[in-house]
């Protein structure tokens, strides 16, 4: 049937230095990365981990400054690339109120020390607490502290204590609080377990902390409204969860998952089984629609039997491979719309004292992918188009699809321009960032007396050699149309009435008749001849995508080529790249995203596809100086997502050059420097290259569209390198479509004319820039290693 619910699935294989088992560990996710710390069994955990849920690998990163001591139990907040440790058991019976920060982005630690609340004590050592972080304050509840004066003794005392911290920006904290609230609020308690949810409808956020253990378990809801600070015990409808401890709650969209725990094994917690253990650990799911209040349990019905009879199964002790076995002191944190829970303790094997953890890593697909990003373009040739897209945290694998929308026999000299993807998740070399989503050409009204560097387009009608350059686009080719057939008609004018026939005013009503007439004309499919922009030296983009203008309209002696509505497939794929020769003409149950389509509104099991899927179809090979359109899904066990924004990319003409490859940027102290390779297919002498800089668009430039980027030329030269001055950076503007990012484009030319461009985005430390976006920072800030997303 169908997967309309939930599913589970565990990860078989990863890669990298795998974090040993462990309980009383947390983790956070910073975009695609899920960052654990603390927790142990044999002794407490030290390291940072990461592990990479695109690359599937784990990786140890090199962490400096005030490096904190292993915790166990701790409070653990993430905003942004910032995250937050407080509190937590450094030793058996020995707990602590420190406060450490870790910068990410340069996996920089610092301790921190927040003033005191007034009139009060900052919050007292201890474990088991709640760390929930909104907007820029953290929230503190409760958890257990040790009364003992003895270091080798615990004596444990629960606490109900209510702290705010209140965050700086970017980095470090101003102080401890405590918030008036009304309503009372939760009993003292540890274990629990609490989240933020902010209804999309614009209601006030809450934060609601459900469970733990105070002597026995707790299975209460309770919700605090952070606008007017009120505790309330909201009712909620279903069957609610077992009362628990050690337990995981997540919010993904509007549903809060609960996870595992301890729970009590009958329906009191003095009901003893023979073996005289009180409660035992579980696997249970439930879901609660923060919407509706309504709790849906989606525990499989073997493992709710096991519970309730208090015998464990063999399935529950060695793992099912569709469910993940019973456990407490686990982490999960979501990544998008997927759940990943990894280790915790089993709850029932010892090993010489010690308890034995889970060693798996699991993850709950809750969703369908999200729709992903556009396609973008890495290289062009006469017969491929090399291009690649982000990857999205809940796709196993993508669909790509293409559609011809110019005839093949078309002829046209204008080579698009070929931006860069960003380098493998692996890649650890991070001086160049290329950009996910080029640009459609915009003009530069002026030029700036402050910047002597020549604009990337001439004056309407110039070149840069003082060539005449012709309009481009179907509005272009319209009127170079009907300018030429007017013209024509002056002239026979002229020629069989002389010059005074165009001082009389029947040659208006004429004029305007005819210039009408070669518009319908052209709109009826009249051929027009395309303009040679590349031999003027115009520089033209090559990912112009739907949302970022206009698309061209298609002749009509096209449509016999290919239909608006006909997409082809050009595979499935588990990497994020696909050099692209042809695609598949489709079958007789249609295209992959129709089949799948058809599988999601059907009552039959979901089956991932695979690259069988296309054996005995037809291929179509890709053609020269054709242009098509890209979009791209992504599919889980949940099913086929939406489609991405439409790209369009063009393969090249014969005899023009390739791309500049193999770009590297090198920061000075008061300049930048940059060098590059020729193109791999020269086609000729390369006569020049020419580097463009994305700059500040002018004040009140209403005839630019958003998102376009305005170019200046910076250099213009034979040599494979060029240096960009302090000057010119300071005119740059800062790209935010991604990680912030200053852009350049650099294409070679050859006697035909130039090629397609390369165009790169050298990433800025976030942290720096100032608020607003089209602002450069003058000091040009050197692109960091975004380890972030490694």
């Amino acid at each position: 049937m169908i997967n309309k619910g939930p599913l589970w699935k565990r990860v078989r294989s990863y890669a990298g230095p795998v974090p040993r088992a462990r309980h009383g560990h947390r983790a956070v996710a910073i975009r695609e990365l899920v960052v654990v710390f603390g927790g142990g069994n044999e002794g407490i955990a030290t390291n940072l981990h990461v592990y990479n849920s695109v690359t599937k690998q784990w990786f140890l990163p090199a962490v400096r400054g005030d490096i904190p001591p292993g915790c166990a139990a701790h409070g653990f907040a993430c905003e942004g690339t910032r995250i937050l440790v407080f509190g937590g058991m450094v030793e058996f019976g020995q707990y602590t109120n420190s406060l450490y920060e870790l910068q990410a982005s340069r996996w920089l630690w610092k301790k921190l020390k927040p003033r005191p609340p007034k009139n009060a004590s900052p919050p007292c050592p201890r474990i088991g607490h709640s760390f929930t972080l909104h907007a820029n304050k953290c929230y503190l509840l409760g958890g257990m502290a040790n009364d003992s004066e003895d270091p080798n003794g615990n004596i444990p005392r629960y606490l109900d204590d209510f702290y705010e911290l209140e965050l700086q920006a970017q980095s470090g904290v101003k102080g401890w609080s405590i918030p008036e609230t009304k309503g009372g609020g939760p009993s003292a308690r540890e274990s629990h377990s609490s989240v933020v949810y902010c209804s999309k409808g614009g209601g006030s956020p809450k934060l609601y902390i459900f469970g733990g253990m105070c002597g026995h378990r707790l299975n209460d809801l309770w919700q605090l409204d952070i606008e007017t600070m009120t505790w309330s015990l909201p009712p909620t409808r279903g069957q609610p969860p077992l009362p628990r401890s050690l337990h995981t709650s997540n919010v993904i969209g509007n549903k809060l998952y609960v996870f595992g725990g301890w729970v009590p094994v009958g329906e009191a917690e003095e009901a003893l089984t023979a073996d005289g253990v009180k409660w035992i650990c579980t696997s249970s799911l439930s879901i609660l629609n923060l919407d509706t209040l309504t709790w849906h349990n989606l525990t499989p019905e073997e493992h709710q039997q096991g519970l309730d009879s208090g015998v464990q199964s063999v399935e529950q002790e060695e793992g099912s491979t569709h469910w993940p076995k019973a456990r407490a002191g686990h982490c999960a944190v979501n990544v998008g719309t997927r759940l990943y829970v990894w280790s915790g303790r089993d709850g029932y094997k010892k090993y010489n004292n010690y308890q034995v953890c889970c060693k798996d890593l699991w993850y709950l697909e809750t969703e369908r992918p999200s729709t992903p990003g556009a396609v973008f373009l890495v290289k062009s040739t006469i017969s491929m188009l090399h291009v690649a897209w982000r990857p999205l945290p809940a796709a196993e694998c993508y669909l790509l699809q293409v559609q011809p929308i110019t005839s093949p026999h078309s002829s046209s000299s204008e080579p698009q321009s070929t931006p860069t993807p960003p380098p493998d998740p692996g890649d650890r070399k991070e001086h160049i960032q290329k950009d996910p989503q080029s640009s459609a050409d915009v003009k530069v009204k002026g030029e700036r007396e402050s910047l002597p560097q020549e604009s990337l387009l001439r004056p309407k009608g110039t070149s840069e050699d003082g060539a005449d350059i012709q309009p481009t686009g179907d509005k272009g080719r319209k009127a170079k149309t009907a300018s030429g057939i007017i013209c024509m008609f002056f002239h026979s004018c002229m020629l069989t009435f002389g010059l005074s026939v165009l001082h009389s005013g029947l040659v208006k009503y004429i004029y305007l008749i005819v210039f009408l007439m070669c518009i319908i004309k052209d709109q009826e499919g009249v051929s027009v001849m395309p303009s040679d922009m590349n031999k003027a030296g115009k520089l033209n983009s090559a990912s112009q995508c739907q949302n970022e203008r206009e698309m061209s309209s298609i002749p009509s002696q096209q449509s016999e080529i290919t239909k608006e509505s006909v997409w082809f497939d050009v595979g499935l794929f588990k990497t994020l790249y696909c050099e692209v020769t042809h695609y598949f003409l489709p079958s007789e149950n249609g295209d992959m995203a129709s089949i799948l389509s058809a599988r999601n509104s059907s009552e039959s099991e979901w089956k991932l596809p695979g690259p069988h899927s296309f054996t005995g179809r037809e291929k179509q090979e890709l053609a020269s100086g054709v242009t098509y359109k890209f979009r791209l899904a992504g599919l889980n066990s949940r099913g086929l997502g939406d489609f991405s924004p439409v790209s369009e990319f063009k393969t090249c003409q014969p005899g023009f050059p390739g791309a500049p490859s193999a770009v590297k940027i090198t920061k000075d102290t008061d300049s930048v420097h940059i060098t590059w390779e020729p193109p791999t297919s020269l086609s000729g002498k390369i006569l020049e290259y020419s580097m463009y800089l994305a700059v500040r668009k002018s004040r009140g430039n209403s005839v630019e569209r958003p998102g376009e980027l305005a170019f200046i030329r910076i250099y213009r030269g034979t040599k494979t390198s060029c240096t960009v001055s302090e000057a010119q950076l300071s005119n740059a503007h800062i790209d935010c479509s991604a990680r912030p990012a200053v852009v350049f484009r650099i294409a070679a030319k050859n006697e035909q004319g130039y090629g397609p461009a390369t165009q790169i985005r050298w990433l800025q430390d976030a942290s720096k820039l100032k608020s607003s976006v089209t602002q450069a920072d003058s000091s040009a800030p050197a692109a960091e290693p975004d380890t972030t997303c490694r």
